[in-house]
This record gives C-alpha cells, structure tokens and sequence, in this order.
C-alpha cells in the first residue's frame, strides 16, 4: 500500500516496475499484499517485496503469523516499512501511537528487522543481510525506513481525471445542503482535513463532524454504529475510493443492517491522493452497482455540480434503506489545506455531546 513516507520511492516503483520487468501490485490493504505475495512465492519460489506504512502493519499482522510463519508456511518475503511515527520526532496523534510500538510488534512476531541506512553502501549490506536471513530461515523480514531516506522523485504517471469537481467542491456541495441535525462521518487523509476547513470558511461549529484519523477504510463502520444507535438522525458517511476498497467488507454490513438513515457519499478520484495519487483500481469499478449487489436500496453516480445537487438531493429524500452516491472528482487538493486545530480527543467529546441532541 502507498505511503506519503515512502512516496519517493513509491513514485519510482510505479514509473519504473514495468519497464523493469517486476510484477507490481497495489492492493486493497496491507493483508492482501502478505497474501499475494506469498502466492507469488509459491509460484516462482523468488523472494517477494511487501512495502507498506507502519499503521498497515495492524492490516497485516493475521496472514504475517497465520500464513507466513516459519511454524506455518515459512514463507520469506521483505517488508519494507515506512516508519510514520518514529519515537522523538514530529507526527500525528495516531502516528506517534503506532510508530512507538512498531518496533516492539515486529520482535513479538518474531520479525528480524534493520533500520534502512541513508548511503547506498550501508543500504546495499543490510538489504543483502536481510535478504540472506529471509531465504535462510525460511520467514519474513523488514526494513524500517525513515522519514528522508530516499532521494526525492516526482512520479511521472499519477492518476489523472477530467472530472469537472475537485472532491473539496463535492463536500462543498454537499455540506450546503445538510440540516443542522445530520451526523458527519468523514475518511482520513484530504477529506476529512477538507471538511474541516469547508466548516471553518461556512463560519459553523465542527461538533456535527467525526472526523477520522488512522483506522483507514472504517469510516463506514463507524457511521453504521452511529446510525444504528440513533435510528432518528440522518449519518452520512463521506468516503474515498481507496478507503472503500480497503474494507469493501464493510459495505455488505451496511447493505445486510437495513439503516434507513444511512447515507453513503464516495468521492472517486481513483487515486490514494493523500500519499503521492498513485492508482486504487477504481477506475473498473461500478459502486453504486456493487453497492446494490451487496443490499443498499439504492445507489447513483454524479460527476457535474448539476448532478451532485440532484442525486444528493435524492440520497437525502430516501428513506427505505441504506443508499450511495458515487461522486467522480479530481485527485488533489490545495497546496494550503491546513490540518484541523482540535485533537481527535475534543472532536470525539464534542461529537458525542452533538448526538445526545
């Protein structure tokens, strides 16, 4: 999975893969990469690369022990991890939470691991060593990469879109049109850093938001349980395309809970935009009509301000179940986007006084 700490050399990776003659995936999470990479393995016995955030190691933990253990399956692979978090330096609450105990979960794992060195020299001995350790025992291995390590690169080849909105003007949109009533839940990354600031210019209080950080792909979840435990209150979930893919799970929960007063918005730029745009694959995907197979009542797609105001519109009128508007944005967003001023602590507390209303 991409990584704004590794984006330089995720942006290599994807320009370069191909041409390199290197099979290379992105996949829905961190646990389907351990999976997929261990049927590479058995496919061509070559040593596969998982490279991943330190938040996605909570992702991976299951088929780490269950399926690659050397008591298991002893399937070597590298794990290159991006080391969000790291003990003395600056970071997001949820970064420093996971970044603490990162190294403490590799060794309960029993995980061999070595800190990436920033000079070819020192990188080419401990890639060489860990690789050695890796085919020797039989397991999987990582590399924990710092903040700074690569050389900057700007990809290439970053998903581009014609579509006419930016996911800042979709929430925009649609924040317009919300009563004072409705329960926001809102991804992490851009989005819910968006919707923050959207609520600041509209001069509103941001006791109407959860905002999300950390928990990638849960968003869905986490307005589920709010719109079951308060069945009078329309929640909208606004989503990504690559948080959607990531637990796409959670979306047969919803369709399977009947919550008539879910509501559903997922703004596709095809593209994790918040580390470096590289491609989600949601570009061959049909949501509303995946949402219908798995029990939403009902579904539809915009990508005009014409459109978003009429479907948004029509979300919100209905009543007989769970529904799901597709909105086709732009990957990006502004060079100036700020994050929000309150911790996750004070959103949480001022979010739980809102629902008691």
């Amino acid at each position: 999975m991409p990584d704004s700490l590794l984006k330089d050399f995720c942006g290599y990776v994807s320009d370069h893969a191909d041409g390199a003659g290197l099979s290379h995936t992105i996949t829905a999470n961190e646990g389907s990469a351990i999976a997929m990479a261990a049927g590479y393995h058995l496919g061509t016995g070559k040593l596969p690369l998982v490279y991943m955030q330190n938040s996605g190691l909570g992702n991976a933990v299951n088929p780490l022990l269950s399926l690659a253990d050397p008591k298991v399956y002893a399937t070597p692979m590298v794990l290159l991890i991006g080391w969000r978090g790291e003990p003395g330096k600056k970071d997001e609450p949820q970064h420093i939470v996971q970044g603490a105990r990162m190294a403490a979960m590799l060794a309960a794992m029993d995980i061999p691991f070595e800190i990436l060195p920033d000079y070819i020299e020192g990188a080419t001995d401990v890639v060489d060593t860990l690789c050695h350790t890796a085919r020797a025992r039989s397991c999987p291995v990582a590399l924990l990469v710092k903040r700074q390590t690569f050389e900057p690169y700007k990809m290439k080849y970053a998903v581009t879109s014609e579509a006419p909105l930016t996911r800042e003007d979709s929430l925009s949109l649609c924040l317009s049109k919300l009563s004072e009533w409705d329960a926001v839940v809102s991804t992490t990354g851009f989005a819910s850093r968006e919707m923050f600031e959207l609520r600041e210019a509209l001069g509103q209080g941001h006791e109407r938001d959860f905002l999300t950080v950390g928990s990638m792909g849960h968003a869905s979840a986490i307005a589920l349980g709010i719109a079951e435990a308060k069945p009078s209150k329309s929640v909208f979930c606004f989503d990504g395309d690559g948080a959607t893919i990531m637990q796409m799970g959670n979306m047969a929960t919803v369709g399977m809970s009947g919550a008539k007063n879910f509501k559903h918005v997922i703004n596709n730029n095809l593209a994790h935009d918040s580390v470096g745009a590289q491609p989600t694959g949601a570009e061959v995907l049909d949501l509303p009509a995946v949402a219908r197979a798995l029990g939403y009542t009902w579904s539809a797609y915009a990508d005009t301000e014409a459109e978003v105001n009429e479907k948004f519109a029509e979300l919100q009128a209905h009543a007989d179940g769970p529904g799901l508007l597709e909105i086709r944005v732009r990957p990006g967003a502004r060079d100036d986007l700020g994050r929000p001023t309150s911790s996750p602590v004070e959103n949480k507390e001022a979010f739980m006084e809102f629902l008691k209303q």
